[in-house]
């Protein structure tokens, strides 16, 4: 196999910004990470995509502003190659940004128009990666399991913590791996009430006073007690966890020293024991990191190179656009619940 230059972008629900990583895969097993980048939103776009899950399916303004993303995407591309001085791309792999993902009712939204990816850069691009999955019977997510067994399989468990965390593994020969619970959306939500962007270090939320009421019924809401395959969107906060939230009436620092608590528990109570590479912005969460040691001497945090933590979604990706490219298989059953292993994304060029 001829070296392979990708470059693969990630939108975040918790809207850090778009992360843009360069690389190079010389198999679909061996990279290297070239020039990596997170591009924050500028304001007018942080505020259309904050409150973009209201919009319902099919609504005219999605299909504007899928439109209009995937335009804006392009633009990041084209400055991204242009400030890099990067001389050789063979695709762009695009997540896009999610705005809808039910896939119980067979449906999952992804914006920011492979389209008028394509069109602005010129460079194959492959976009799309969760609706196949979902048409035949999936979760269409996670998706980056595959990347963590080519990519990482010398660890027990790969966690990422992003907006949502999520965990793989291998077991009985096969890859597992489910969402498990909110992170840094539900913290950083109320980071920015109390006027900062996130919850530096935990600095904020280890200041709170646990609230072991709340910390029960969180941990009691029924995506905890369902089974894999599952995943989660926007829709499982507005429904359940945001409600359940606001029914206490306790200052924001407590509200967030006792949702940390939660994560820890969530997420020590599901992994056994052994090597963990934690990634994701959560991984910086010192506060979070401490309490899931303390919940669970059994595990091996790992924490990798600053750009494997911010950066190892959108080099996923690039694989999973590069697999789909050789025909590959990019999105396993055995992690979505899909009919079949299958290669997902839609290609333009």
């Amino acid at each position: 196999m001829k070296n392979t230059f990708v470059i693969g972008l990630m939108s975040g629900t918790s809207l850090d910004g778009v992360d843009l990583v360069y690389a190079e895969f010389k198999e679909v097993n061996n990279f290297t990470i070239l020039k990596a980048q997170t591009i924050p939103y500028p304001q007018d776009w942080f505020l259309k995509l904050k409150n973009i899950a209201d919009y319902p399916k099919g609504a005219k303004e999605l299909e504007v502003l899928d439109v209009e993303l995937g335009k804006y995407y392009g633009e990041l591309l084209l400055t991204f190659i242009q400030q890099h001085n990067i001389k050789q791309i063979d695709l762009i792999a695009s997540h896009g940004h999610t705005v809808h993902h039910q896939p119980e009712l067979g449906y999952t939204l992804q914006i920011g128009s492979g389209e008028e990816i394509f069109k602005k850069t010129k460079i194959k691009t492959v976009h799309d990666f969760r609706e196949q999955d979902v048409l035949l019977g999936g979760q269409g997510a996670p998706l980056v399991p595959i990347g963590d067994q080519l990519l990482f399989s010398e660890y027990d468990y790969c966690l990422n913590l992003g907006g949502f965390s999520n965990v793989s593994y291998q077991e009985d020969g096969q890859r597992k791996a489910f969402d498990i619970c909110p992170v840094n959306t539900v913290l950083n939500f109320y980071a920015n009430q109390l006027g900062f962007d996130y919850d530096q270090n935990g600095e904020l939320s280890k200041k709170g006073i646990l609230n072991k009421e709340l910390l029960v019924e969180l941990n009691q809401l029924t995506f905890y007690l369902s089974t894999a395959p599952k995943s989660l969107g926007v829709e499982f906060l507005k429904q359940e966890v945001y409600p359940l939230l606001n029914k206490y009436s306790i200052p924001q620092i407590d509200i967030m020293r006792t949702f940390v608590e939660h994560i820890a528990y969530q997420l020590t109570v599901k992994l056994a024991k052994g090597t963990v590479l934690v990634t994701g912005g959560g991984a910086y969460h010192a506060f979070l990191i401490r309490r899931m040691k303390e919940l669970n001497p059994n595990l091996t945090l790992i924490i990798p190179s600053k750009e494997i933590v911010d950066y190892k979604e959108a080099l996923v990706f690039g694989l999973l656009g590069l697999l789909k490219l050789k025909g590959q298989v990019n999105c396993l059953s055995s992690v979505t619940g899909a009919s079949k292993d299958h290669a997902s994304g839609t290609v333009v060029f």
